[in-house]
C-alpha cells in the first residue's frame, strides 16, 4: 500500500498524449501501406481483365472460371459462345472468362 500513492504521482507528472494529428499518423500510415499493397495492385488486375475481354475475338481459346476450355464462335455484347466439342456449343458470360489465347497460342 506504501507504493500505490507514489506510481499515481508519477502519473499525474507524466505529459499529456501526443497531439491531435499526430495521432492521426499511424492510421495514415496503415492507409498507405493498404493502397499499395491490396487496393492498387487489384484495380490494376481489374483493368486487365476488362481490357482482355474487351479484345476476345472469334477462334480465340478461352477459359471460364469454370475450368472450360473452349474456342470462341460468336461474340455478343455480354456473351460469347464457345465450341467446347465437334458441334457442342455453349453461352459464356463475359465475366466467367478468366483467361484467353489468341488462334496460334496453344492453352494446353
Amino acid at each position: 500500500m506504501l507504493f500505490f500513492p507514489v506510481a499515481v504521482a508519477y502519473a499525474a507528472d507524466a505529459p499529456a498524449g501526443p497531439s491531435g494529428i499526430m495521432s492521426f499518423a499511424p492510421l495514415v500510415f496503415l492507409f498507405i501501406i493498404f493502397y499499395f499493397l491490396l487496393i492498387r495492385p487489384q484495380q490494376k488486375r481489374s483493368k486487365e481483365h476488362k481490357e482482355m475481354l474487351t479484345k476476345v475475338d472469334i477462334n480465340d481459346n478461352i477459359v471460364t472460371s469454370g475450368g472450360i476450355h473452349a474456342r470462341v464462335t460468336a461474340v455478343q455484347e455480354e456473351t460469347v459462345t464457345g465450341e467446347i466439342a465437334d458441334k457442342v456449343r455453349v453461352k459464356i458470360s463475359k465475366g466467367a472468362i478468366t483467361a484467353r489465347k489468341t488462334q496460334g497460342d496453344n492453352l494446353g
